[in-house]
C-alpha cells in the first residue's frame, strides 16, 4: 500500500508545482514581457488617470456623453463580476418592457431625433459590458451630443469617425465605436 501511496503524492505534489506555480507565473511574465498593455486589464489611461479599460464598458446617462448598450448584469450595470445576459427571449414580455423604457429614454433625451433608433442601444449584449456600439448608434447620438455640449455635428461626427474602430483583422465582426474612449476624447476637447 506504501509503495503506491508515495508516488502517488510525489505525483501530486510534482503536478500542483506544475500546474499550480510554474505554469501560471510563466504564462504571466510572457504575457506581461509581449503584451503588457493586454496583460493589464487594457486600462486607457489619459492625464496620469485611469478611465477604464477599453474592454468593459461603462455606464454614461448625461446626455453629453454617447451611451454604450445597456447592461444585463445586477446589482448594478457594467458589473464585470457578474458579466451575463438577460437570457430574455424574442417573445418575452419583460424584454419588450425593457426595450420600450430605453426607447423612451432615448426619445426624451432627444425629442427632436426623428431617426430609426439602432437596436444596440435599447438590446443588452451577451456579456452585459460591451464596450463598443455600432457606427449607426453612435451617429444616431450625434445631434444630441453636439446640441448639449455646444458643438456643430460636423465636428462631433469627425470625432466618432477618428474612433471608428474596422473590423477585427479586416474580416471579423462589425465596424464599431468604443463609447470610452470617444467619451475620454470629447471631454478633452471640452477642457
Amino acid at each position: 500500500m506504501r509503495t503506491q501511496i508515495r508516488p502517488a503524492l510525489m505525483a501530486i505534489l510534482i503536478f500542483t508545482l506544475l500546474t499550480g506555480v510554474i505554469y501560471p507565473l510563466a504564462v504571466t511574465g510572457v504575457a506581461q514581457l509581449v503584451f503588457p498593455r493586454l496583460a493589464n486589464g487594457s486600462l486607457i489611461v489619459r492625464n496620469g488617470q485611469t478611465g477604464g479599460s477599453d474592454l468593459i464598458g461603462q455606464q454614461f446617462d448625461d446626455p453629453k456623453y454617447f451611451w454604450g448598450r445597456p447592461s444585463a448584469t445586477s446589482p448594478f450595470p457594467y458589473n464585470a463580476a457578474a458579466s451575463f445576459g438577460s437570457n430574455l427571449g424574442p417573445a418575452n414580455p419583460a424584454l419588450l418592457e425593457a426595450v420600450q423604457v430605453r426607447i423612451a429614454n432615448l426619445k426624451a433625451a432627444d425629442p427632436t431625433n426623428t431617426q430609426p433608433i439602432p437596436v444596440d442601444l435599447v438590446t443588452a449584449s451577451a456579456s452585459g459590458l460591451d464596450p463598443d456600439i455600432s457606427i449607426a448608434a453612435a451617429l444616431y447620438q450625434v445631434p444630441r451630443v453636439a446640441r448639449v455640449r455646444g458643438m456643430s455635428e460636423t465636428a462631433v461626427r469627425l470625432l466618432v469617425d477618428q474612433f471608428t474602430q474596422g473590423r477585427q483583422f479586416g474580416f471579423l465582426g462589425e465596424p464599431r465605436v468604443n463609447v470610452l474612449e470617444l467619451n475620454l476624447a470629447l471631454d478633452g476637447l471640452n477642457k
